[in-house]
C-alpha cells in the first residue's frame, strides 16, 4: 500500500494538537465566528486521519482473506478481487482530495454552459454536455440541482447553469471551464456532413456567509420573465424567473457586467434570493482571477473563455476521441466520456495544476 506521507499525516495531526491547543486558551469562544472556523478545520482534518485507518483496515482485512485462501486451499480469488479493486478505488479517491489545497476547493460548485455560434448545432451539443456534467455529479454521489434552463426553439439550449452540492465539488470541476469542442455527423444536416460545434464551460466556487462580496458598490438590475417549460398547460403566465445584472468596478478598476440568473424555484422571491447568491458567486470568482493574474499563477485552466481556445475536443467521426489539449489526455470511448466518466480528465487536471505551482518561475 502507497507511504501514508501522501496525505500528510504527521502534519494533520500536528496541526489537530496545535489547534486542541487553541480550544483550551481562554476566551477561545468569545469569537464565535473564529471559533467555529477552528472546530470545522479539526474535524475536516479528522476526517483524513479517521479514511486513512478505515482504508489501512480494509487493506488487512483483503490480506487475511489471501491467507485463509493459502491455508485452507479455499476458492476466495473472486472476493480477494473484488475487495483489492475496491481499496484501490478508495485509495484513489483520496489521492485525488489530497490535490485539492485551495481553500475554495470544498465548497460547492455553480456550473454554467453557452452554446457558440452554429445555431442548432451548437445548442445540442451545449444540451449535451448539460447531460455529462448531470451525470458525472450523480455518479459522483453530489447533489445536482437545476438553477436555470433556457430551451433552443428546435433542440438544444440557450443556456443552462447547474448547483453542484456536496464537498469538494469545485475542486473537481473547477479544471472544466473553457470552451468544449464537438465535432460529429450532424444529426440536423440531411447532406450527413461533418460539422463542429463549440460551447462553454464555466465554473466557478459557490459563496456563502464566510465571503463578504459587497454588490453596493455598483449597480444591479432587476429584470423578470416567465420561466415556463414547454408550453400548453406548463407555461408559466406569471414572471417568476429573475435576471440580476451587476455593473462595477472590481479591485483593478475595470468596469465590469456581470449577469445571474435563476429559473429553478416557484416564487419570484425565491428565484431573486438564488439569483444574488449566484450573482455574489461570479464576482467572488472574477477577484479572485485577478489576484491569480497579479500573482502570476493563474493556469490556463483558469484563463477566460475565448472561442479559439478550446481545452478539450469530442471527436465522433471519422474515429472517436476526446481528447484533453491542456494534458494531453486522451479516452477512446467518447460515449462512456459522455455518460460522465470525467475522472481521468480530472485527475489529469489537477496534476498539471500541482506540478505547475512547483515549477520555478521563468
Amino acid at each position: 500500500m502507497r507511504s501514508e506521507a501522501i496525505f500528510d499525516l504527521d502534519e494533520r495531526r500536528a496541526t489537530i494538537e496545535e489547534l486542541n491547543q487553541q480550544r483550551l486558551e481562554p476566551g477561545f469562544w468569545d469569537d464565535p465566528e473564529s471559533a467555529q472556523q477552528v472546530e470545522k478545520q479539526i474535524a475536516e482534518e479528522q476526517k483524513w486521519i479517521d479514511e486513512w485507518e478505515a482504508l489501512k483496515e480494509k487493506a488487512d482485512d483483503v490480506e487475511t482473506l489471501r491467507v485463509l485462501a493459502d491455508e485452507e486451499d479455499a476458492d476466495l480469488e473472486a472476493e480477494i478481487f473484488a475487495e483489492a479493486e475496491a481499496l484501490e478505488k478508495h485509495l484513489e479517491k483520496l489521492e485525488l482530495r489530497s490535490l485539492l489545497s485551495d481553500p475554495d476547493d470544498k465548497r460547492d460548485a455553480i456550473l454554467t454552459i453557452n452554446p457558440g455560434a452554429g445555431g442548432t448545432e451548437s445548442q445540442d451539443w451545449a444540451e449535451m454536455l448539460l447531460r455529462m456534467y448531470t451525470r458525472w455529479g450523480e455518479q459522483e454521489g453530489f447533489e445536482v440541482k437545476m438553477l436555470e434552463y433556457q430551451p433552443a426553439e428546435e433542440a438544444g439550449i440557450k443556456s443552462a447553469t447547474l448547483s453542484i452540492e456536496g464537498q469538494y465539488a469545485y475542486g473537481y470541476l473547477k479544471g472544466e471551464s473553457g470552451v468544449h469542442r464537438l465535432v460529429r455527423i450532424s444529426p440536423y444536416d440531411s447532406s450527413n456532413r461533418r460539422h463542429t460545434s463549440f460551447a462553454s464551460v464555466f465554473v466557478y466556487p459557490e459563496v456563502d456567509d464566510d465571503i463578504e462580496v459587497d454588490l453596493s458598490a455598483g449597480e444591479t438590475e432587476l429584470q423578470t420573465f416567465r420561466s415556463g417549460g414547454s408550453g400548453g398547460q406548463h407555461v408559466n403566465k406569471v414572471a417568476t424567473g429573475v435576471r440580476l445584472i451587476w455593473t462595477g468596478e472590481l479591485s483593478n478598476g475595470d468596469e465590469v457586467r456581470i449577469e445571474a440568473e435563476c429559473t429553478a424555484e416557484r416564487s419570484q422571491l425565491q428565484n431573486r434570493n438564488r439569483a444574488e447568491q449566484m450573482l455574489r458567486s461570479r464576482v467572488y470568482q472574477a477577484e479572485k482571477e485577478l489576484q491569480e493574474e497579479a500573482k502570476e499563477e493563474l493556469e490556463s485552466s483558469k484563463k477566460k473563455i475565448e472561442w479559439g481556445s478550446q481545452i478539450r475536443s469530442y471527436v465522433l467521426h471519422p474515429y472517436t476521441m476526446a481528447n484533453d489539449h491542456r494534458t494531453e489526455t486522451k479516452i477512446s470511448d467518447v460515449e462512456k466520456v459522455l455518460d460522465g466518466y470525467l475522472e481521468p480528465f480530472i485527475q489529469a487536471s489537477l496534476l498539471h495544476d500541482v506540478e505547475a505551482k512547483k515549477a520555478p518561475a521563468p
